[in-house]
C-alpha cells in the first residue's frame, strides 16, 4: 500500500502487545504519532501534533485511531489543514462512561458532524468505555460505515486482541 498511515493511539498510548503497536511493527514505514501527553490530554495539543504529522506526509495518510483518538479525530476534523484519505476509528469512547479519563481535557462535547473523508466506525457490544449505541450514534453522525464485532470489550490488548487479525482484515478491505 503506497499511503501513508499514521496510527493514533488512545489514552495511556498503546502498549508493546496491543494491535496498532503490533500493526506497525509489521509495517515499518506506518507512523505512531507522539500526541504529547498521554495520561493527562489536552484535545488541543493531540490535534496540533496530529496535524503536524498529517502535513508531513507525502499524500493524505489513512488515520489508525482507537479510543480516545477517535474522539480526537472528531475535533479535529473542521480544523485540518489537509484532509485525510480516510480513518478508522476503533473503540469509541463515551465522554458520560464511568471509565472515561477524567484527566483527558478538552474532549467534551464531542462534534457530531459529518466528516469530509471516508471512515469506519468498529465497536464492541461490551466495551467498557463505550456502549454499542453510543459508537453507532457517533458513526451515523460523522457519515461513517458501521461494524459491530460482538463481545470484544475495548478492542486492545487487555481484552485479548494482540494482533487482532480480524481488525487486520477489516482495516485492508476498507483501504482497498
Amino acid at each position: 500500500m503506497n499511503t501513508p498511515v499514521l496510527i493514533l493511539p488512545g489514552f495511556g498510548n498503546s502498549g508493546p502487545q496491543h494491535w496498532q503497536t503490533l500493526w506497525e511493527l509489521r509495517h515499518p514505514d506506518w507512523q505512531r504519532v507522539n500526541l504529547g501527553e498521554w495520561d493527562s490530554p489536552i484535545c488541543d495539543d493531540w490535534i496540533r501534533a496530529s496535524d503536524v504529522a498529517v502535513q508531513a506526509c507525502p499524500s493524505p495518510p489513512v488515520l489508525v485511531a482507537h479510543s480516545l483518538a477517535c474522539l480526537l479525530v472528531a475535533h479535529w476534523v473542521h480544523r485540518l489543514s489537509r484532509v485525510p484519505k480516510g480513518a478508522f476509528l476503533v473503540a469509541v469512547p463515551d465522554p458520560k462512561s464511568d471509565s472515561f479519563p477524567v484527566s483527558a481535557h478538552g474532549f467534551v462535547p464531542v462534534p457530531l458532524v459529518p466528516f469530509m473523508f471516508r471512515s469506519l466506525v468498529v465497536a464492541s457490544a461490551n466495551d467498557p468505555l463505550g456502549s454499542l449505541a453510543y459508537a453507532k450514534h457517533c458513526a451515523m453522525a460523522w457519515g461513517s460505515m458501521f461494524i459491530d464485532i460482538g463481545q470484544a470489550g475495548h478492542i486492545n490488548a487487555d481484552s485479548g486482541h494482540g494482533e487482532w487479525n480480524e481488525g487486520y482484515d477489516l482495516f485492508r478491505k476498507y483501504v482497498s
